[in-house]
């Protein structure tokens, strides 16, 4: 029994944390949401905000069946949740594998989708904190090189541009100095009309598909590491779900054999009454 217990509440323990944590995604994208519509319109396909309600929501509903269906023990629901993350983690073992066979593919689709980003760069607000953040945090400048950056009607390098941003780059491409303390959002300007080895000195000059790349081969063991952590969480999730349902039907099955074995010698108790001693007189 203290095992049943150990399996039903710790199912019900991580099912209840990722619940919660759905919850706060969903109040983020809320947030995000409402903050977005006083600003601009929104340019891309997918809206982040969108994407954190609709994941938050999917997640929301699915630890929901977990929760519920641990704490009542109603197996139906327990079948459906592990049904459920078994697709889940089907897809993602799919999509591992023909990322790994596509690789060329997936590489050139993301580059025209980083492309895209440049083009509509400063029309939406959460594209282009998106693209600063990629191009601080990887010291990178657009997506093969700096010069991606006169696809942008703003920093586009032709004499017809009347923008004061023409022939440069946004100020997350530019080197910041140790000693540095306030930032120089204009030291990208004009870098584009510079020689790569004289542009380095103010600005990154690789594109940050590459550097990405560069970083997931030297941070494999962290990018596998994570890869693993999360398809074993859902490996002990799942075979908690499976082990409480088998208990369930086992105890389940045991109570069905003692009420048809109640029954059975109710039967013979009916038919057979117990044997009794007679005396003549």
């Amino acid at each position: 029994m203290r095992g049943y217990r150990g399996i039903k509440y710790t199912l019900f323990i991580f099912c209840y944390f990722f619940w919660v944590v759905s919850a706060v995604l969903i109040a983020v994208g809320i947030y995000a949401k409402i903050a977005k519509e006083k600003d601009v319109v929104d340019t891309l396909a997918v809206d982040p905000a969108l994407l954190l309600i609709v994941v938050g929501v999917l997640m929301f509903l699915i630890t929901f069946l977990g929760c519920f269906g641990a704490l009542r023990n109603a197996t139906c629901l327990l079948k459906t949740f592990l049904a459920i993350l078994v697709a889940i983690f089907l897809l993602q073992i799919a999509a591992g594998v023909v990322g790994y066979i596509f690789t060329d593919t997936v590489m050139d689709r993301t580059e025209k989708l980083m492309m895209k980003a440049i083009v509509r760069y400063r029309e939406d607000q959460d594209l282009e904190n998106a693209i600063d953040f990629i191009q601080k945090k990887f010291q990178c400048c657009g997506v093969e090189d700096y010069k991606d950056w006169s696809h942008n009607v703003y920093f586009e390098c032709s004499d017809t541009n009347p923008s004061l941003e023409a022939c440069g780059v946004p100020f997350s491409c530019c080197i910041l100095l140790k000693n540095q303390t306030v930032l120089n959002t204009m030291c990208g300007y004009g870098t584009q009309q510079m020689e790569e080895h004289s542009a380095r000195e103010d600005i990154f000059t690789i594109g940050c598909v590459e550097k990405i790349i560069w970083w997931a081969k030297n941070n494999l063991r962290l990018v596998g590491g994570l890869m693993a952590g999360l398809l074993l969480l859902e490996v002990c999730m799942m075979s908690l779900a499976g082990a409480q349902i088998s208990w369930i039907k086992k105890v389940q099955q045991r109570q069905k054999d003692n009420e048809a074995r109640g029954k059975s010698e109710q039967k013979e108790r009916l038919w057979f009454p117990a044997f009794t001693d007679f005396t003549d007189e």
